[in-house]
């Protein structure tokens, strides 16, 4: 045999022999998941529990400082905030208004 051919098959056997190794880490892993399947996904809804919290205090308090600096720059220009309000008021009534 050639020296390209000896190589690629000596490369071929070490991608077989990773190949090996990797197939039995995952028949291991899914054993361990088969044997605790319920601590799995009781770890997964807990965390998925803990993501949705996480993001409704935050939501929470992008809602609150929002509605607070509104507040204040109503305090600050009452008139703007009439007139906005207004304004708003008459664009609904505008495109709500029946056709014919």
């Amino acid at each position: 045999m050639t020296k390209n051919a000896e190589g690629a098959i000596a490369d071929f056997a070490a991608d077989f022999a990773a190949l090996r190794k990797d197939v039995a880490r995952l028949a291991e892993a899914i054993s361990q998941l088969a044997q605790h399947p319920t601590q799995a996904a009781g770890d997964a809804v807990e965390d998925a529990k803990n993501k949705i919290a996480s993001a409704a205090d935050e939501a929470q308090t992008n809602i609150r400082a929002a509605s607070s600096e509104i507040e204040t720059n109503i305090k600050r220009n009452p008139l703007t905030a009439v007139l906005i309000a207004f304004g708003v008021g008459l664009a609904l009534g505008v495109i709500t208004r029946p056709r014919g």
